[in-house]
């Protein structure tokens, strides 16, 4: 898989974004609706990659720099948004490509840690970042009552 920076409002990122609130609308009911700006993901504070296979956009994610102590946030913090690999291509390690490729990217601009929210019937997102070497936090920001939502860190 070839691994593109783009911005996060490009067509191929914006399609995959909305295949990816698919998912939460047949797991949750509805899309997500956390408060999200596409300059939020422009470097240095953000990055985000499109991941292709033969051309075509299977995978996607980014992040977004945090530098105020909010809840279990703290400053150096890089908060994974919109991790998504296509159904078709999931279970072959794509999503730890997209993964590695954020975290590289944020230890890159002086990033401390990696923070993420995903929800609780989410359990291949869970398994991946358990996996990865993330652990539980107490949940930050829209997410702190939220009754679905687990939130993880991994130190950079």
């Amino acid at each position: 898989m070839e691994l593109c920076t783009l911005p996060y409002d490009h067509p191929d990122a914006v399609k995959l974004i909305a295949e990816l609130q698919q998912v939460f609308v047949v797991r949750y009911g509805d899309e997500d609706v956390t408060p999200v700006d596409p300059a939020q993901f422009a470097a240095p504070a953000g990055h985000f990659v499109v991941g292709y296979l033969d051309g075509d956009p299977v995978a996607c994610g980014g992040w977004r720099a945090h530098d105020e102590v909010l809840d279990s946030l703290r400053p150096g913090d890089a908060e994974i948004k919109r991790m998504y690999v296509v159904d078709a291509l999931r279970g072959r390690g794509l999503s730890r490509l997209v993964l590695t490729a954020l975290e590289d990217a944020a230890r890159a601009v002086g990033r401390r840690r990696m923070v993420l929210e995903t929800g609780d019937r989410q359990p291949e997102a869970i398994g991946l970042y358990t996996r990865a070497g993330y652990t539980r936090i107490d949940n930050f920001g829209v997410y702190r009552d939220h009754p679905n939502s687990l939130c993880f860190a991994k130190e950079l």
